[in-house]
């Protein structure tokens, strides 16, 4: 009798759930992940449309810049410019994953082994999401934010709420905590914003709402919030997160204003990990799917064809377009990642000389499960590539190194492959996934609370570039918007 999973293309729940038991043993008891409990949805293509326009995520409160990516996507989808993702996947728990109705068997399954296990293994073992982001709280969360804005929509008006929110929204990137926790109030102040919260439901109430149709809620206006709850006194400069010093000590905004932009911020830093943890992520689900697949068809449970039709969509995937390609736009996430943990395999398994010369804790080791965990676990983007990435990938994907100086009328080839330029290659590309360099380093260096309530900002040029000033204006005005008062930036060397 035949032990396979499933022999057609078309898929049913009953097939996607024994396939599902399936991978999770490997998973779980073979590979040894750890993983949130996972929830697996099934949604249609205008549903992975909407998704792709609210940031990935399953509730999202409303804006016009959604609804014009939405538009945007669905044209080039139906023209056949874009396909749709395989899936999208929530760092939450439980972790939610959306696989795509259009999908054939093999591919959900697969999409389960990368979404379900590979990337939910990661969101819940890297330090930086157990550091930045809390996945019990974010669905709870987001739910509260979507309330709010609509409330504030129906009490203020949308203008009056969109305007804020496009500030905000330009200002997302500057609105994170890199190097510190953020800022907790205490208990006390804690329990007092509840206390106000309940009291403004209470007094909000109103027996005419009782008569509506079952399932029918009434619109509810925002509960106020104290601005001067988190509030100590001091205001300690400088400071990085633009919104949250906004957010605090704006002259000019009022209560609901200040927890729209408490919203943004903390959505900005929940998506924080993830922009320093494309490759490592990326990388650890592609690593996952292809092993749990490949282990699939070892044990007999899925066919050539299905194979066949994997490897076809996986090779497609961690595909690396040369840099005279015209389909070529950067290093892949996906092929960088993969490569860089298939290689790590390599190195533990059948390591040659050189392995053992530049990584002599784990070549030969064997178990190249542990060192993948520890990686994934303790490394970002920037430091899993200057402490992971070896000659031989170097070398298989043919890399080397530019100097550019705005002094010189010509390229320079600074680094070949030899031991020397093997370690200067590593550096500059790590340094290209250090989100301290991509960003610019705008700080709040003053503000005058009290006599011309002028605020001075700071921005701390990498490399002597200064900021595009078409994109400088264009945020000033948006700082200015929520300050309230004059503005000033100066810019200054990052020394």
């Amino acid at each position: 009798m035949s032990k396979l999973l499933f022999s057609e293309a078309e898929w049913d729940f009953q097939t996607l759930d024994r396939t599902y038991k399936a991978i999770e043993e490997i998973a779980l008891k073979d590979l040894k992940l750890e993983v949130y409990p996972n929830q697996v949805e099934i949604i249609s293509s205008e549903q992975m449309l909407d998704a792709y326009s609210s940031l990935g995520m399953p509730l999202m409160y409303n804006h016009w810049s959604f609804g014009k990516l939405f538009a945007r996507e669905e044209t080039m989808y139906r023209a056949g410019y874009s396909a749709l993702a395989y899936e999208i996947v929530i760092n939450s728990s439980p972790c939610i994953s959306y696989l795509l109705e259009e999908n054939s068997m093999t591919m959900q399954a697969l999409v389960m082994a990368h979404a379900a296990f590979g990337h939910n293994h990661f969101f819940k073992n890297n330090y930086l999401f157990q550091q930045w982001t809390n996945a019990e709280g974010i669905l709870d969360y987001l739910a509260f934010a979507k309330r709010y804005i609509s409330a504030c929509e129906e009490r203020y008006g949308r203008d009056e709420v969109e305007a804020i929110l496009d500030s905000a929204h330009a200002l997302m990137n500057e609105g994170v905590f890199r190097y510190r926790r953020p800022p907790k109030p205490s208990r006390e102040r804690a329990a007092e914003k509840r206390r106000k919260r309940a009291k403004y439901e209470e007094e909000a109430y109103n027996e005419l709402w009782r008569t509506l149709p079952a399932g029918v809620e009434p619109p509810s206006a925002p509960p106020v919030i104290d601005p001067e709850a988190d509030f100590d006194g001091e205001m300690k400069l400088p400071e990085e997160n633009l919104l949250y010093f906004l957010e605090k000590y704006s002259p000019t905004l009022r209560p609901w204003q200040r927890e729209i932009l408490r919203i943004v911020r903390n959505l900005a830093q929940y998506f924080y990990p993830q922009r320093q943890t494309k490759v490592m992520n990326e990388g650890c689900a592609t690593f996952v799917h292809y092993t749990i697949m490949n282990m699939l068809y070892d044990r007999g449970l899925i066919g050539e064809g299905s194979l066949l039709e994997f490897l076809h969509s996986h090779t497609s995937v961690v595909f690396q377009p040369a840099f005279d390609d015209r389909r070529y736009s950067g290093i892949n996430p996906y092929a960088l990642g993969f490569g860089m943990m298939a290689d790590i395999k390599r190195i533990c398994e059948v390591p040659s000389e050189e392995d053992r010369d530049w990584f002599p804790h784990f070549a030969g080791k064997g178990d190249f499960m542990a060192v993948l965990k520890d990686a994934w676990a303790n490394y970002r983007d920037e430091s899993f590539i200057e402490q992971f990435l070896s000659p031989k990938l170097m070398r298989d994907l043919r890399m080397f190194a530019l100097h550019d100086a705005a002094s010189d009328p010509a390229y320079t080839v600074s680094a070949i492959h030899n031991e020397q330029g093997y370690r200067r290659v590593r550096t500059a590309l790590a340094r290209q996934y250090d989100a301290g360099v991509a960003d610019p380093n705008i700080q709040v260096t003053g503000a005058d609370l009290k006599r011309s309530r002028k605020l001075h900002l700071e921005h701390r040029m990498h490399r002597g570039i200064p900021l595009h000033p078409a994109s400088k204006d264009v945020i000033l005005a948006h700082i200015e918007h929520l300050w309230g008062h004059e503005v000033a930036l100066e810019e200054v060397p990052a020394d």
